[in-house]
């Protein structure tokens, strides 16, 4: 941990994920100097259904803060000024007024809605909303409870993403960021506020949804039994925004031609813009920069693929962990893995097809490809994938994508760095900075306390980047004549991947 300077307020982040909530505390140059995490359990009760109990997105945090907090010496407990939130996107809770939710919540990731996506989604919901028919949005699974379980919405006094229930634990009002509110889909992007049209779609009234706040914006003070619990002056509470968005804030991806790039579970890269666009090879987002957007491809493929990978065909004993042999091997092999193409679509597709049928094809096996071939070759599949997304989100922002700014455990690997570089011919720079969603809620928490003049200045000041990794230009020049066999795959299979899902409806396989 990094000490803090003496003269710098504290601001906390808190990053309510997935599988766990962190809070950092951090001073004005992005040093963190203190840090709690508590898990979340996800649930699955069914196939493609994943579901969290929202008590448990309060309990984690009020543990996370608690222990990040408790790290400190009074005299810097008082220095905290400010507390925002980034967090999962797409999920979320139906609750009465009491907070108290009608069913488990649903993520993100949940893939039960699709009858509804092919039903619901369209080019004017794309234009409306900013985001191509997916499985993500919640506004399809909002559709599936309209059907499936019309009493949970109809019942419900609230319908809120995670922003606004943790606002309401703090504070006791209803409020989420416009940068959080906006990932459920039931937005009129360009407006930035609720679509009359969308939320019939969804089955959801206006007074059912949370009031909202700008990104950066004061909600209100932390609630003052909080505040005496954590041995706390007067805290702000800042609307924050997406996890994705905050991503790009924590590594000051916020200049003309820097993208941030997530490798993580899923691989997740944006850029920011200064007006509305939308395009089919990207999602549009509101920024935390007052007034911007984001540009933002989502690849299902990730770090997923590796470890499944390793886990299946690799050393048993590392139940799918790094592989340093593995690793060596698969760098022993040419880029291009000797015309072994990898379509990987293991977990559907989003960016840029859109198509939650869609598989994963592996073409081109010779008897001479080896293990080390076939795990480069998903590594390489990665790659081609994210390349053509950053084409598509360069168009969208009228720029050219000079540098990517990266983070996640699969950046981590050199291989796989370098192979994203030399498939993209873009440099590589690491964030050195673990938790960077939470570091993108401490930029706008700290911008509240009146330390900066912009969220870029904050940005650009917070921001701890560390090793670039540049292209290989040998290498780039393999990837180079690939590139354009690779794009091929998905068309000439389309039609099959919808095969394949309607023979294992009529089977029972699904």
């Amino acid at each position: 941990m990094k000490s803090s300077t003496i003269n710098s307020p504290l601001v906390i982040g808190i990053d309510s994920s997935t599988s766990a909530t962190k809070a950092i505390v951090v001073n004005d140059r992005g040093d963190t100097v203190a840090t709690g995490r508590a898990p979340i359990d996800l649930l699955t009760p069914g196939m493609h259904r994943y579901e969290h109990d929202p008590v448990q997105w309060w309990e984690s945090t009020r543990i996370a803060i608690r222990d990040a907090v408790a790290q400190l010496a009074d005299s810097d407990k008082k220095r905290i000024r400010a507390l925002s939130i980034s967090h999962q996107r797409e999920t979320f809770a139906c609750v009465d007024a009491d907070g108290e939710a009608l069913r488990p919540a649903i993520l993100w990731l949940d893939s039960r809605a699709g009858e509804q996506i092919l039903r619901y989604g369209s080019d004017e919901i794309h234009r409306l909303s900013g985001k191509p028919a997916d499985t993500t949005p919640a506004i399809y699974k909002m559709a599936w409870l309209k059907e499936h379980e019309p009493e949970t919405l109809e019942q419900a006094t609230y319908v809120v993403d995670v922003h606004a229930y943790l606002t309401y634990q703090l504070t006791g009002r209803w409020v989420s960021s416009t940068g959080s509110a906006d990932t459920l889909n039931l937005f009129d992007i360009a407006a930035q506020t609720w679509s009359d049209e969308l939320l019939e779609i969804a089955g959801v009234r206006r007074d059912q949804l949370p009031e909202l706040a700008h990104p950066g914006e004061v909600i209100a003070p932390l609630a003052p039994e909080l505040a005496d619990e954590w041995e706390l002056d007067e805290v702000d509470i800042v609307a924050g925004l997406g996890d994705g968005q905050a991503a790009g804030l924590g590594t000051a991806a916020t200049e003309e031609g820097i993208a941030y790039l997530n490798v993580g579970t899923s691989i997740v890269s944006g850029i920011h813009a200064d007006e509305y666009r939308f395009g089919r090879q990207y999602r549009t987002l509101v920024a935390g920069i007052p007034g911007w957007y984001v540009l933002e491809s989502v690849q299902n493929s990730g770090s997923v693929l590796g470890n499944w990978f390793r886990k299946e065909f690799g050393n048993p004993a590392l139940e799918g962990a790094p592989d340093p042999e593995l690793e060596r091997e698969a760098a022993a092999v040419r880029a291009g893995s000797e015309g072994l193409l990898t379509l990987p679509y293991w977990n559907a597709v989003q960016s840029p097809y859109w198509n939650p049928f869609a598989r994963g094809a592996v073409v081109g096996y010779g008897s001479s490809h080896t293990r080390a071939h076939a795990y480069r070759s998903l590594l390489e599949g990665m790659a081609f994938e994210l390349a053509l997304n950053l084409e598509g989100m360069a168009e969208g922002a009228h720029t050219t994508i000079r540098e990517l700014r990266a983070v996640g455990g699969g950046s981590r690997s050199d291989l796989w760095r370098q192979i994203l570089c030399d498939v993209t011919g873009i440099d590589i720079v690491q964030s050195t900075i673990d938790e960077v969603s939470a570091q993108g809620a401490a930029v706008l928490a700290m911008v509240a306390t009146g330390r900066f003049d912009s969220v870029g200045e904050a940005a650009q000041a917070m921001a701890h980047l560390g090793q670039r990794t540049i292209p290989n230009p040998q290498a780039q020049a393999r990837y180079d004549a690939w590139k354009p066999v690779h794009r091929k795959l998905y068309p000439a299979i389309e039609e099959i991947c919808h095969d394949i899902q309607r023979v294992s409806k009529e089977l029972g396989d699904l």
